[in-house]
């Protein structure tokens, strides 16, 4: 007797069909925090070369104001009905205007929406754009909701960075504040071709939130002292060669899933943290500078936002063609995860 296994379903194509972006009005120059510096060995890392340009947040701007703002153009091209009728909200804030709640049921609220799903998503970092594709595509993929609005908040630079005890050291003017947000849907008509995320918890405690001066204090307990991601050159060096080596890695991992060469990828975008990833992960690629966008002149690390905000630029500026094979990737905090993701885009600019 011959044994038939049951066939199974062919899962949907989701795709990434736009992408947007929102950045603060105040646009700060590196002059700001020159007065503020002081003498520091680390400020001659690479890792902490200034960008021309930041932007930072008003200091009574929430998180779900930069993603109303950032949300508006997608509602402009595709009308209020899609975005109210999004049936997933994934977002993810680098700095919660409310430590016991994300901003995702507020951002509902104000857009309009009642999703079925509603996930504050905190982890992923860098790669949190990637990471929220990820999952909005499984919840797609396994259920009924056929579309998915994917936001990332960086809202630090202008809030944490500037601080009085902060603003002077060496990597307080590398972040900017923007906000990035993605629609996806059931549809063939910008598919994702493969994601790659991965996960590395041995370097999960290697970034840290701490007060300066350094104390044992919790940063909600009363006391002296302002809080502040945590940097010794040790961990800088270790970082430096984490992130050498992550983001090429998931982007070629990624390649080898859809059975490309990274010598094919059209466009290559990853997060933005400074000049010198930039250039070693193209140059890992095999790809021109015209091939990877870069907004860090312009905007600085803008953490989780650097990807879609970069992408948005890009393709606004008509440097994104429909057809192209377009390998997003990034890293985060101290490389606890890597992610990367190719699209087929389809979101080019209406001429």
């Amino acid at each position: 007797m011959t044994v038939h296994a049951p066939m199974t379903a062919a899962r949907p194509t989701v795709s990434l069909v736009d992408v947007a972006s929102y950045l603060p009005e105040n646009r700060v120059p590196t002059e700001y925090f020159t007065q503020f510096s002081r003498s520091d060995r680390m400020a001659k890392n690479v890792m902490f070369r200034s960008p021309k340009y930041r932007h930072h947040v008003a200091r009574d701007e929430t998180a779900v104001d930069m993603v109303e703002r950032a949300v508006a153009p997608l509602i402009d091209r595709h009308g209020a009905d899609t975005i109210s009728n999004v049936d997933v909200l994934l977002t993810h804030t680098q700095l919660p205007d409310n430590p016991v709640l994300g901003c995702g049921p507020e951002v509902a609220r104000r857009l309009g929406l009642r999703p079925d799903w509603v996930i504050d998503v905190h982890n992923g970092g860098c790669a949190s754009f990637v990471h929220m594709m990820a999952l909005a595509r499984t919840i797609l993929q396994s259920s009924d909701a056929t579309t998915a609005l994917v936001a990332t908040t960086q809202n630090s630079a202008g809030q944490v960075f500037t601080q009085s005890e902060i603003r002077g050291l060496a990597h307080a003017s590398v972040p900017g504040d923007g906000c990035g947000v993605g629609l996806l849907t059931k549809s063939d008509d910008a598919p994702i071709l493969g994601i790659e995320c991965r996960t590395y918890p041995e370097f999960g405690g290697d970034m840290t939130f701490e007060g300066v001066p350094v104390s044992d204090r919790k940063y909600w307990e009363p006391g002296l002292g302002q809080v502040c991601v945590g940097f010794t050159e040790s961990k800088i060096t270790k970082v430096f060669a984490r992130g050498n080596r992550l983001v090429p890695e998931v982007a070629l991992a990624v390649c080898d899933r859809i059975g490309v060469q990274s010598a094919e990828v059209d466009t290559f975008v990853t997060n933005q943290p400074n000049r010198l990833f930039l250039r070693n992960w193209r140059e890992a690629m095999q790809l021109t500078p015209e091939q990877h966008p870069d907004t860090f002149d312009e905007c600085g690390n803008l953490f989780g936002a650097g990807i879609p905000v970069t992408l948005d630029t890009a393709n606004r500026d008509g440097r994104i063609g429909n057809g192209s094979l377009v390998v997003l990737a990034g890293f985060a905090h101290a490389g606890d995860f890597a992610g990367a993701a190719a699209v087929r885009w389809g979101a080019g600019p209406t001429p």
